[in-house]
């Protein structure tokens, strides 16, 4: 009983590799393509098994509100702001008269069928004056729109930036929480090993059945995937990190050592 009862949890577990390995064609597919190459281009260089890189839990001083400058959402919403204030001005400027120290010629005329006679030709020498009192009411109205898309433009750019906070902060809970569980994952291993190693003496010494031993490897074995998910989580938090601060930061730069 315990022999089958060994195979039947080795074969339920061989049955879980070809789904792993699926992912790992998927995986080597979609970096092939997202960096311009085959699908397949990249398999020599990633199809070998090898440990998950160590992050590098270190980040730039001062984060987050001078490093929130670099997201390209938030340099993106000012520049809506600015570039909605300044249509307040030239709005604002035609209520104004302009002045032309040079001579002025043209066309015009109240029916469009003489409007390339002779007659429809107009010129002035010296300086001018005009000053579009009759259309002030447009173009108050055109100012009053513009305030209107500046006060749009200030309440997307505040929101952006509320946004970005929240995904900074969200980020770093993220990096410190699943570094704290990262830590417990190590501690619990270690324990599972020494309850192998001690299921293993016991079953040789006659006093437990395999099934013990066999109950104790399969904790172990959970608790190892459950490290391996663990260390991913953990470089995949780093990068949301990154990404939510703007990264872009150069390697001269001091860095500090990340402290959840």
């Amino acid at each position: 009983m315990d022999t089958s009862r060994a195979e039947a949890q080795a074969a339920n577990t061989r049955s879980l590799i070809p789904l792993l390995e699926q992912d790992v064609q998927r995986s080597i597919h979609r970096l092939s393509v997202i960096t311009g190459k085959a699908p397949a281009e990249l398999e020599s260089q990633l199809a070998a098994p090898a440990p998950i890189p160590p992050a590098t839990p270190g980040i730039p001083v001062g984060l987050p509100s001078d490093l929130l400058r670099r997201r390209p959402d938030i340099r993106q919403a000012e520049r809506d702001v600015a570039a909605a204030t300044a249509r307040i001005g030239v709005a604002t400027a035609d209520l104004f008269p302009r002045f032309f120290l040079t001579g002025a010629a043209g066309l015009q005329s109240v029916n469009a069928s003489d409007f390339f006679d002779g007659g429809s030709r107009f010129w002035s020498i010296g300086p001018s004056l005009r000053w579009p009192i009759f259309t002030a009411g447009r173009i108050r109205q055109t100012i009053k729109i513009q305030n209107a898309r500046q006060d749009q433009a200030l309440i997307r750019y505040e929101q952006t930036v509320l946004t970005s906070l929240e995904e900074v902060e969200n980020a770093l809970v993220a990096c410190g929480k699943e570094q704290d569980h990262h830590q417990a994952l190590i501690q619990s291993e270690a324990a599972n090993r020494r309850a192998v190693e001690l299921a293993g003496q016991r079953y040789r010494s006659g006093l437990v059945d395999f099934l013990n031993v066999l109950e104790t490897q399969r904790s172990l074995l959970a608790v190892q995937d459950d490290l391996a998910r663990s260390e991913r989580t953990t470089d995949q938090n780093l990068v949301r990190l990154y990404k939510a601060l703007g990264g872009g930061w150069h390697d001269e730069m001091q860095l500090s050592e990340f402290k959840p």
